[in-house]
């Protein structure tokens, strides 16, 4: 007897093949065009605010390393250096030189 429940319990019971609640079309369960929009722009606005976020992080690491580099004893010639490297795209945003945020 007690084999016969394990085989029992073990063996697969046949799924049903699914189907619609009556009542309800395929459009009224799915995302449709509207879903696949909202969700590509999600999607577009997440991968702006990435890219902004990694070129902020940048911004911040290299003004700590001018910083360290000035403040650190160096001399100017090499701290020079550095600062001349700076990237335009800091320069265009309008705030280059407003300090720390």
């Amino acid at each position: 007897m007690h084999h016969f429940l394990i085989a029992l319990a073990t063996t697969p019971s046949p799924t049903p093949t699914p189907s619609l609640r009556p009542g309800l079309s395929e459009d009224q369960v799915t995302p449709g065009t509207w879903g696949f929009v909202l969700t590509a722009f999600i999607v577009v606005l997440t991968t702006f605010l990435i890219v902004d976020m990694v070129r902020r992080i940048r911004r911040v690491r290299y003004r700590a390393q001018v910083e360290e580099a000035l403040v650190g004893g160096t001399d100017g010639a090499e701290a020079d250096g550095i600062v001349q490297g700076k990237p335009d795209a800091e320069e265009s945003d309008g705030d280059a030189g407003s300090g720390a945020r």
